[in-house]
């Protein structure tokens, strides 16, 4: 008989975000689980779960099936694959999947893959394949068609009074400044707020500087059963548990008319904190996704760290604290949040970067991220986000032995 198990992140791996690598997304996929395979200290041929997001640079049909079938994983019995395709929610998405897949189907030890080879797309092409994903049908989406729709709704969050011009250009600063810190960071120096400020515009109230910054990378986790664990005498203390996860939907491109019913990034928290009967107060550390400046500032509200409509004011109350400290990192203890650098400066290669939020957060609880170490961090919240507002996905992590 089967006893109940729970999912734990053992292991990850990752290649060092970068410009212009000439590799293929599978490259950079197979050498990232490859490194969390080791890291984990376990065998390809062990796994009987992998679960993988598409990439841009590379599409395939059941992206699951040809890696698996490409890193010599397929064929073999009793194997499950499977591919995610949530957006940039995707790794969040592909971690609870893989514990659903451990507690529920009875698999015990899955890999989560992402990666992706964007940096190395020649700009057009790349413009063209990232446009067609959020076009509107009707013709109304303007190209760039994704910064184009967070900048409609950062101009509709200004005329609401809930942030303001300067206050979205902060966050940038702010990610630029955390960024420092890491060694494997694309962006290694922290940025002005007049620089972020006068770059080349992409929208009305959006420059380049406040975009995700495109690169070539590839990540990837391995989540163990608990019964796994113990049948291979793997500690219990090892890596991070799964404590709950919520999941939320929103349209693929902004309405017409922009208002809070288009957005779900609440609700999927709300549900990750109801599913582990948690709440703010309960988490350290926080990996929330940017991939432009307001869809940080409503992560910041999401997940409660400011009230809502308050997500402006709080990057404003965390940029002068950085100011005042002579425009240095903020110590992790006051600012818990993407201590990696997120999207906007740690490296975005297009579904890849809520990897790089699990493995901050894994290293944060796991006690192992030096300088960017939140201190006595026991719980993480992660949050990923398909598309313009499309797809939300939360998974809650806990530092402990947990039955």
């Amino acid at each position: 008989m089967r006893y109940l198990t729970r999912s734990r992140i053992i292991g990850c791996g990752m290649t060092r975000p970068a410009t212009k690598t000439g590799l293929l997304a599978t490259d950079l996929m197979n050498q990232a689980l490859q490194s969390a395979l080791a890291s984990a200290g376990v065998r390809l041929r062990q796994l009987d779960g992998l679960v993988a997001v598409p990439s841009l640079s590379e599409p395939h049909f059941m992206e699951a099936h040809y890696l698996a079938t490409r890193v010599a994983l397929l064929p073999s019995k009793g194997v499950v694959v499977r591919t995610i395709d949530t957006g940039g929610a995707g790794p969040i998405t592909g971690l609870l999947e893989a514990d659903r897949m451990i507690r529920s189907e009875g698999l015990d030890l899955v890999a989560v893959v992402a990666g992706d080879a964007v940096s190395s797309l020649p700009s057009d092409v790349f413009l063209e394949r990232a446009d067609a994903g959020c076009r509107n049908p009707d013709g109304s989406s303007k190209s760039p068609v994704i910064p184009h729709g967070y900048d409609r709704i950062a101009q509709w969050q200004i005329s609401t009074g809930s942030v303001t011009r300067p206050q979205l250009a902060m966050a940038s600063v702010l990610m630029s400044r955390q960024a420092a810190r890491h060694p494997l960071a694309l962006t290694r120096k922290g940025l002005t707020l007049q620089q972020v400020l006068d770059a080349q515009p992409v929208g009305e109230v959006t420059g380049l500087l406040e975009c995700a910054r495109r690169a070539d990378g590839g990540a990837a986790i391995i989540v163990a059963s608990s019964r796994f664990m113990k049948e291979n005498g793997i500690p219990m203390t090892k890596g991070p548990v799964v404590l709950s996860g919520g999941e939320a939907s929103g349209p693929l491109y902004p309405p017409s008319v922009i208002d809070e019913e288009m957005f779900s990034c609440e609700e999927a928290v709300q549900r990750a904190f109801e599913a582990s009967q948690l709440g703010i107060s309960d988490i350290d550390f926080f990996g929330l996704y940017d991939c432009f400046p307001i869809c940080f500032v409503r992560a910041v509200e999401a997940v409660g760290l400011a009230p809502k409509g308050g997500g402006g004011a709080y990057v404003e109350e965390m940029y002068r604290l950085s100011e005042a400290g002579g425009g240095k990192p903020l110590p992790p203890d006051v600012f818990p949040v993407n201590t990696h650098g997120g999207l906007l400066s740690f490296g975005a290669p297009w579904e890849t970067p809520a990897m790089y939020n699990i493995i901050e957060a894994v290293e944060q609880l796991n006690g192992t991220a030096n300088d960017r170490q939140v201190k006595g961090a026991k719980r993480a919240l992660v949050y990923g986000n398909g598309g313009i507002f499309s797809a939300s996905s939360v998974c809650i992590l806990g530092k402990g032995t947990y039955s």
